[in-house]
């Protein structure tokens, strides 16, 4: 991800600002000495920062990062050389800890109004909802073993949609499902809307309602960096060529039949062969024309079952590829012994099983 801020609004193009920043180039030196390469020694015991030619104190309230224990090297296990979780940069300013006051106050009420002043105190409810949907996103992308990189994304973007109040009225699971999908377009490693409300249960139709809000918020592309959007034009990441190598791998289909499923997807888009299917069906129909084809024949139930469309829709676009068969077949595949076209099942009546 850039170091700029993630996901900024789309706004019209406008002469850029100039932008201020930190002078690298200064360097702490003793006004005393006035050595040019100056020794500086920080004397974590007293908290000083500490010229080492004369003894002026330049500095205190130094933070000591040492260990807070002695550690031997005999002993097992990692260093626990700090205490406390790593911190987080997407909870900048957001106070993770919690206050718990007692009940037990002798009956003299006490307690419950420390509790109120504590509760009114920290007014963090918008900081408790993000900690809240911070710890979802991460439950649901460790339940489909998705990667960190995505969990990440999605965590950056809801966080924005947060601080700019997108998507108000709309329910924590509905706008964390979105996040989820956009994070997985972003990190190329896609997934279909069927599997998103599978993961979330949420509706589809909710789904791409917030999807829809924060692809024009943000004017996000397939593939762009969370820093912007991305100049290139947009691929399509969420094509049955990205979807095939997963359902291949479910399938337990060998590695020459993915890569002439694939060959075969390419050569029907260019012949505008099953234009307007949808990615998930065109993929699962590539793979039933492909595997009888190979003769590692697969049956449209089990291609359904992992595709999650109907045997029906599978056929239909077998049917559309059987129809223009020798555009798609290549001549080397049928002089190698690879393929034949007999095994092709016609207009996709055959219902083969493994």
């Amino acid at each position: 991800m850039s170091f700029g801020q993630a996901f900024p609004l789309a706004v019209p193009n406008q002469s850029q600002k100039q932008s201020f920043g930190p002078d690298l180039s200064v360097r702490l030196i003793c006004p005393e000495c006035r050595d040019p390469n100056p020794n500086i020694v920080e004397e974590f015991g007293s908290g000083d920062l500490v010229c080492g030619s004369c003894g002026l104190v330049l500095g205190d309230r130094v933070v000591d990062t040492r260990s807070e224990w002695r550690t031997f090297a005999n002993d097992e296990g990692d260093d626990p050389s700090r205490v406390g979780a790593a911190s987080d940069p997407l909870m900048e300013g957001v106070e993770e800890l919690d206050t718990v006051i007692s009940f037990k106050d002798g009956n003299s009420g006490i307690s419950r109004e420390l509790q109120r002043a504590a509760s009114r105190a920290s007014g963090a409810n918008s900081a408790r909802s993000l900690v809240t949907a911070f710890r979802d996103i991460s439950n649901m992308c460790d339940s489909w073993s998705l990667p960190k990189t995505i969990s990440d994304i999605a965590k950056q973007l809801y966080k924005r949609a947060d601080e700019e109040k997108l998507l108000r009225g709309k329910s924590l699971d509905a706008i964390i499902a979105a996040c989820i999908f956009i994070a997985c377009r972003q990190a190329h490693v896609p997934r279909t809307f069927r599997e998103i409300c599978q993961l979330t249960r949420v509706p589809k139709k909710t789904i791409g309602q917030c999807y829809k809000v924060l692809e024009q918020a943000f004017n996000l592309t397939p593939g762009a960096s969370g820093a912007g959007a991305s100049k290139e034009p947009p691929r399509n990441v969420g094509g049955p060529d990205k979807l095939l190598i997963r359902y291949c791998n479910h399938l337990d289909l060998p590695a020459n039949v993915q890569a002439i499923t694939a060959d075969v997807v390419i050569e029907a888009r260019k012949h505008g062969i099953a234009d307007g299917r949808s990615p998930v069906s065109i993929a699962g129909g590539a793979i039933y024309f492909t595997s009888h084809l190979l003769g590692k024949p697969k049956s449209a139930r089990d291609i359904c079952s992992v595709a999650g469309v109907s045997e029906s829709t599978i056929k239909l676009v077998y049917r559309l590829y059987y129809a223009d068969k020798e555009k798609l077949v290549k001549p080397e595949w049928i002089e190698s012994g690879k393929a034949v076209m007999s095994r092709l099942p016609a207009e996709g009546s055959g219902s083969s099983g493994k």
